[in-house]
């Protein structure tokens, strides 16, 4: 059954739009947030230390692929708020501080709903008006 679900994810991923990408790895991030809590309340440092380092490699990948060509002044509060989650990811693991990771797990929670937001405006202005193309098809003939 494991090996049909790894088939099922890889298939997802290989077929994803960039978007569904995105959405994707706000998703494993938050998980892997969860997952740290967890390990945290348990006292499993190890599973805790492994959660927090999958979870700052997600954010990390997020600053990293930021164009600040084009994305300028919110590319730039963005790196600002990633970097932020790094050191609050970071300051939980070494403190064993556990609002330190409540704190990032609302700000991904957050992003990831606004990018969700953002995705379906985004498709909505691309997609024609109702009745839009009919009257495109209707002109050209």
């Amino acid at each position: 059954m494991n090996a049909y679900m790894n088939q099922y994810q890889n298939n997802q991923i290989l077929n994803a739009s960039p978007e569904q990408i995105l959405i994707l790895l706000y998703d494993g991030s938050i998980r892997f947030c969860r997952q740290a809590m967890h390990a945290m309340d348990e006292n499993n440092r190890v599973v805790q230390a492994e959660k927090i380092s999958r979870t700052i490699a997600i954010v990390s990948e997020f600053a990293n692929t930021l164009d600040h060509e084009v994305g300028g002044h919110f590319a730039s509060d963005l790196d600002a708020l990633y970097g932020y989650m790094i050191r609050e990811l970071t300051n939980a693991n070494i403190k064993n501080n556990r609002e330190s990771l409540e704190t990032v797990e609302d700000l991904l929670i957050d992003l990831r709903s606004t990018w969700v937001e953002a995705i379906e405006i985004n498709r909505q202005e691309a997609q024609p008006a109702v009745g839009q193309s009919e009257k495109y098809v209707a002109a050209t003939f």
